[in-house]
């Protein structure tokens, strides 16, 4: 019997046959396998008790039969048939975590180009013109944090080194968290930290309560100076909007990983701001997705040798 399936759907460019002897050298003991095409995959899951892909459709779910652990390579699970996993019996986790280390690094990067101005440089650089401009300090900044999973939490360690005060928005301030000061969502208290913030970092998961998050009003009381960055998802902030705020000199500029829509059309006008820094949905990109995944995998497969349901990222 094979314990564990690595089926063949590749992720950021890395290919899933590395996953594979992740997990293997995390578990010696285990049968681990790479299903590398689709026949391979309806033969090995079908006596298989845990399964690690990208998603696993209802097709290859019916070929499962013993399937008793799912392990999405994404943090994302919204694509997967979690109903028909659920009338199965069958617990789901996910890479929820992963992508903190890199996203983070990526947030200070677009922090300390803004400080720096170091877009201006590269810009002049590709003129060939050597002349002097402005540049700042992300030092004492003051930075808002919203949302204090695992990406808020990674970028909240990295400003400490930087000595900025820095404020978190969740869902439950009064548990606290890594932050100088902690809020929650209500209108009141996100606009006052917006007002007090040199830059404005958006890290929470796409929800009801953050669907829209960042419209006109909220961008109108971000300061002059201020800089929004949104490594989140592109619906937490209204593009039209923070189009409009950039072109009037609103705030000083923009650091987007995420747009609404995605892609964001080639067209678009903030293409043609050179003070927007954009990038494709790749701030979670780094050569450690798979050993970090496979560090989640591997103790699932002991939780479940145990018999425990104590499952690391168990998603509801």
């Amino acid at each position: 019997m094979t314990d564990v399936v690595v089926l063949r759907a590749d992720t950021h460019g890395l290919t899933a046959r590395d996953l594979a002897a992740e997990i293997r050298s995390r578990l010696p003991d285990a049968d681990v396998a790479f299903a590398a095409t689709p026949r391979e995959e309806r033969e090995l899951v079908a006596d298989a008790p845990v399964v690690v892909g990208t998603g696993i459709d209802t097709d290859l779910l019916d070929a499962a039969e013993e399937l008793e652990l799912f392990a999405c390579a994404y943090a994302g699970y919204g694509h997967l048939p979690l109903a028909e996993l659920d009338e199965r019996g069958v617990v789901v986790t996910n890479a929820a975590g992963i992508h903190a280390p890199a996203i983070a690094d990526q947030v200070l990067g677009y922090c300390l180009t803004f400080a720096r101005n170091l877009h201006e440089g590269i810009r002049r650089r590709e003129r060939g013109e050597w002349r002097h401009f402005q540049g700042y300090e992300l030092t004492e900044a003051t930075v808002t944090v919203v949302g204090l999973g695992a990406i808020g939490q990674a970028v909240v360690q990295r400003l400490d080194g930087f000595d900025c005060h820095t404020i978190g928005v969740r869902y439950t301030p009064e548990k606290g968290g890594p932050t100088d000061e902690v809020v929650g969502f209500e209108a009141d208290a996100v606009h006052d930290a917006f007002a007090r913030s040199d830059y404005v970092v958006i890290a929470c998961p796409l929800t009801e309560t953050t669907e829209g998050l960042v419209g006109a009003a909220e961008l109108t009381t971000m300061e002059p100076h201020s800089v929004l960055v949104n490594v989140a998802r592109g619906g937490v902030v209204d593009t039209d909007a923070l189009t409009a705020e950039i072109q009037r000199e609103g705030i000083r500029g923009a650091a987007i990983d995420v747009a609404d829509p995605e892609p964001l059309p080639s067209d678009h006008a903030l293409w043609d701001m050179g003070n927007v820094l954009i990038t494709p949905h790749n701030a979670g990109h780094t050569p450690r997705h798979w050993e970090r995944l496979a560090d989640i995998v591997a103790e699932n497969v002991e939780t479940l040798r145990a018999g425990s349901r104590d499952f690391r990222n168990r998603v509801p």
